[in-house]
């Protein structure tokens, strides 16, 4: 008895004066949502001051007054209005939704192979969307002159099921993560070359902006294009937000996540099917962009210190947003007039950050 009394004892004094258990729980808890408020503020912030920064650079500077007039006000120089209405703003809110949809598409994929350096361009789903959407816009525009954009999304995502499925096939031949990123890659590798075969014997009078397309690029974005893949991946977010509970007892292991009443076969559908469709959103529109699937996640988890689906996935794409707006922007200026594709920007700030990941899990392995 005098033992166990002497250690509550003990116990009592290594709590520091003034705080209690409960009082520490509540202080931890305190500094936790603190650090979600100060990401999430600096993520906004950002998002703002880049996408002023976006519609004020350019070949016509327009000063940030005139900016923010011509865009609440509708008033305006009509050259000014032009300019930001319908080549600058387009092109801006496809650069955030498309950056965000691909950010979330890698954050899916990561949660179904549990591995962070999954993503859609590693593991070659971009490449097969890109090679489906490629022959689908050869095909319409040889025949038909005109291609929509409802039928690009949809041959993108056959696309994406087709380098998944193939994926998938080998992951069940394959149990090690390595080797089946190794052919993901090579998956990648076959569908780009035979697009780049494909685009080499194009009539690019026909087909416009194909080459530039098929490296990756916001370039010649409307207001059409802005309200389809808003409507796609608006739904498609607000599904993965329905799934953030399984997605939180997945990643405490499968068998947790059954007993707490998930299906798990249904679930790794349902992650397979809304990361094909942000995917395809993406290449239909932009084409392929390199490594933001897999650096933004790993960045936005790191600076909330926290894998929370609630949390994760909408700073996960707000932070998709902000990198694609900061990339496109570099991609437009850096060598202007002439415009860099938006995988080289990706890939010289991406590949980086996926370097750094692997070398922490060698030394953390």
């Amino acid at each position: 008895m005098q033992k166990n009394s002497t250690g509550r004892d003990k116990e009592k004094k290594e709590i520091p004066s003034g705080m209690t258990e409960s009082g520490g729980f509540h202080s931890e808890n305190f500094r936790r949502r603190s650090r979600y408020f100060a990401v999430f503020a600096i993520l906004l912030a950002a998002f703002f001051f880049i996408t002023i920064l976006n519609i004020n650079t350019g070949n016509v500077n327009i000063s940030v007054p005139k900016i923010l007039r011509i865009i609440f006000a509708r008033t305006g120089d009509l050259k000014e209005y032009n300019i930001i209405w319908k080549i600058r703003l387009p092109r801006i809110l496809m650069a955030a939704i498309l950056g965000g949809a691909l950010s979330l598409a890698g954050f899916l994929l990561q949660t179904f192979f549990e591995n962070p350096i999954a993503g859609p361009f590693v593991l070659g789903i971009s490449s097969g969307a890109k090679m489906v959407v490629a022959f689908t816009m050869i095909y319409f525009l040889g025949h038909f002159k005109n291609v929509s954009s409802y039928t690009l999304i949809i041959a993108a995502f056959v696309g994406s099921l087709i380098s998944i499925g193939f994926i998938l096939l080998i992951s069940r031949r394959i149990n090690h993560m390595a080797t089946l990123l190794v052919a993901g890659i090579m998956i990648g590798y076959i569908c780009s070359a035979v697009t780049d075969f494909v685009v080499t014997f194009a009539d690019d009078s026909d087909i416009v902006n194909l080459h530039g397309w098929s490296q990756g690029s916001f370039s010649g974005m409307s207001w059409s294009n802005v309200y389809l893949s808003a409507a796609v991946i608006g739904m498609t977010v607000i599904l993965t937000f329905m799934l953030a509970k399984p997605i939180g007892a997945y990643q405490l292991g499968e068998a947790y996540a059954q007993s707490m009443g998930v299906n798990i076969k249904v679930f790794r559908i349902a992650l397979i099917l809304l990361s094909s469709i942000l995917s395809a959103c993406v290449t239909a529109f932009a084409g392929p962009i390199s490594f933001v699937g897999i650096a933004v996640p790993y960045l936005v988890k790191r600076s909330l210190n926290t894998s929370r689906p609630l949390i994760v996935i909408p700073g996960t794409f707000l932070g998709g947003a902000v990198f694609c707006m900061m990339c496109d922007l570099i991609a437009r200026m850096a060598f202007a007039p002439m415009e860099l594709n938006i995988s080289t920007v990706t890939s010289i700030f991406g590949a980086p950050i996926v370097i750094f990941m692997m070398l922490r899990r060698k030394r953390g392995n």
